[in-house]
C-alpha cells in the first residue's frame, strides 16, 4: 500500500466521464468519493487486476466494452 502521508493526485483522462448520466453535482460528488477512497487506501484495497483472462471474463460484456472503448480512446489520444 502507498504511504498514507503522501497526498495522492488523481487525474482523469479527457472524456473519462462522457458517458456519465447525471448532474454536475452528482459528478462532483462521485469524483470527490474517488479521491477520498484513493487517499484512504480503500480504492487500492477494492481494486481488481484485469491482467488475466479469468478476471476479464468475469466482467459483463457491457463492462468489457466500456473498458475496451476507454483504452482505445487513450491509445488514440497518445498517438496524436
Amino acid at each position: 500500500m502507498s504511504d498514507p502521508k503522501k497526498k495522492i493526485h488523481i487525474e482523469f483522462a479527457p472524456g473519462a466521464f462522457d458517458q456519465f448520466d447525471g448532474t454536475q453535482e452528482e459528478l462532483d460528488e462521485f469524483i470527490a468519493e474517488i479521491q477520498r477512497m484513493a487517499e484512504s487506501g480503500e480504492l487500492e484495497q477494492q481494486s481488481v487486476s484485469l491482467d488475466s483472462d479469468e478476471a476479464w471474463n468475469q466482467l459483463s460484456e457491457e463492462e468489457q466494452s466500456i473498458i475496451s472503448a476507454s483504452i482505445d480512446r487513450l491509445d488514440h489520444n497518445t498517438r496524436h
